[in-house]
This record gives C-alpha cells, structure tokens and sequence, in this order.
C-alpha cells in the first residue's frame, strides 16, 4: 500500500513539474527552483514569529513559504522588467538577499527552535493521503492553464517581439508562469524535496527534446517520462530492499533514474544520427 502511495504523489508531481519545467527551461529560469528553495526560509521564519510557538503549524508554515516563494518569483521577474536585469542575475540577487535575511532571522530569533524542515526538504518515505490530494491538485491546477493560455505560452516562450504585436503581454505571462512554479514547487518541497522538484522539472524535458521539436509533444512527453521514472524507481527501491536488504532513498533512486534515462537516450540518439548520416555517405 506504502508502495502505491508514492507511486501516485510522485507520479502527479512529475506531472505538474513536466507540465511547466519545459517552459521554464525555454525560458531559461529552472534555477528559480533553486532559489526558492532557500528564500521560502525566509516565510517560513516570519510565520513562525508572526503567529508564535502557541500557534505552531505545518500548514501555517507552509502558507509562509507559499508568500515568500511568490514574492520571489514576482521580484525577479520584476527586476528583469524594470532594471532590465537577465534572469539569472535577478535569480542570484533575489537568492541571496531573501536567504541571507532568513538566516538572520533564524540566528536571532529561533536559534533553537525546530521549524519543520520535512517544509523544506520532503520525505518520499513517509507520504500520507494528504499529499496525494496535493499532489493532484497541482496537477489540476498546472494543466488547466497550460489548457487555456497554450497560445500565449508558445508566444511568449519562442517570439516575444511577435507576442507583443498579437497583444499578448510577456510580462504578464511570466509573471503567471513564476506564480505556478511558486505554488508547485512549494506543494512539492513538502512531500519529495527540492532535488526531485529540479529532476522532475528539467530531465523528462532534456530527455523528451531528443525526439521531439514541438512545445506540444514536450509538454505531452515529459509528464510521462517523469511517471515512468517514478514508478520505476519505487518497485526499483522495493526490490532492492526485499531481495539485498538495501534500504535506500526512494526519492534518490528517482532522480537517479532520470539522469540514466537521458544519458540512454542521448546515447541512443546519437547513435541513430550516426547511423542515418553513415547512410547518407553511402
């Protein structure tokens, strides 16, 4: 039961992530995950000393690490508009500004206070049904606005000089999408941590664009790349418990997996161009 527990929240969260990681990666701001990674510290440190010891909640910190994401993916995007700074000098500043603020917060403050870290860092082995209504609510929510604003994705992600003359704003579209990255990896932190987010987020995109060219088939493929991993490497993690006594991270074992099925493919890839161009010679 514990097994198909994580099969179900790691399947929808690979979902959600493959639903936008493509257009994150397109637009070259999968470090955000990074950043907000560290910065939901910061919300997680005001929630807990807004609200006190006497009201001390996950959900409550949570909401604070929610806030914090959200106010980090508006201030980058609003750095790169108005300072006209590049998305990874904007990612750096806000990164370092909001994590640097926390940890002052934590030292002064909550030294020896434990704030939650299963927040930050998940725990795939100890999932509840809890996460699987998350989970799946993420998904519900990353696929209806891939559904609705497909168009204006596809505008903003390729030709922003063309979006603009069509009436589509950029600027709004960004914004929109670093607020589903928020809200997505926040649910996520909570139940596989930040490492399968990113794995989740950027290799079923790096794996499916060998194969195919199109921000439809990317966003069709990569889910199913990051569902195919996760069940893979659940009953992987089974087995190697049962039969060797292994008892190690289902959630490594994932991102493992993922990393082997690019290398594969890429391999495979290759191996295919070489083929058609020995052809070609002949």
């Amino acid at each position: 039961m514990n097994d198909l527990l994580q099969m179900g929240v790691l399947s929808a969260v690979a979902m959600a992530c493959g639903l936008i990681g493509p257009l994150l990666v397109l637009r070259r701001m999968t470090m955000l995950v990074n950043s907000l990674s560290h910065t939901i510290l910061l919300g997680i440190v005001l929630a807990f000393l807004l609200t006190g010891s006497g009201f001390f909640q996950l959900e409550t910190l949570l909401l604070g690490a929610l806030i914090a994401s959200l106010v980090t993916a508006l201030s980058t995007g609003g750095l790169v508009r108005y300072f006209r700074l590049q998305e990874d000098a904007s990612i750096s500043l806000v990164f370092t500004a909001f994590f640097a603020f926390g940890i002052v917060l934590v030292t002064l403050f909550t030294r020896n206070v434990h704030l939650g870290i299963e927040a930050v860092m998940g725990n795939v082995d100890l999932l509840g049904i809890s996460d699987v209504s998350l989970s799946l609510g993420l998904v519900g929510l990353n696929l209806v606005s891939v559904l609705l604003f497909y168009k204006q994705f596809q505008l903003t992600s390729f030709d922003g000089s063309f979006a603009k003359t069509l009436g589509v704003s950029c600027s709004v579209f960004q914004f929109f999408l670093l607020t589903l990255t928020s809200i997505t990896c926040v649910g996520a932190f909570r139940a596989v941590g930040v490492i399968l987010v990113l794995a989740f987020l950027v290799g079923p995109y790096l794996t499916a664009r060998l194969f195919c060219h199109s921000l439809g088939w990317l966003l069709f493929w990569a889910p199913l790349i990051g569902v195919f991993s996760s069940c893979a490497g659940v009953g992987l993690a089974r087995v190697l418990f049962d039969q060797c006594g292994l008892a190690l991270s289902t959630g490594g074992i994932v991102a493992t997996l993922l990393g082997a099925i690019y290398i594969s493919a890429k391999c495979l890839a290759s191996f295919n161009m070489a083929k058609c161009e020995k052809r070609l010679q002949s």
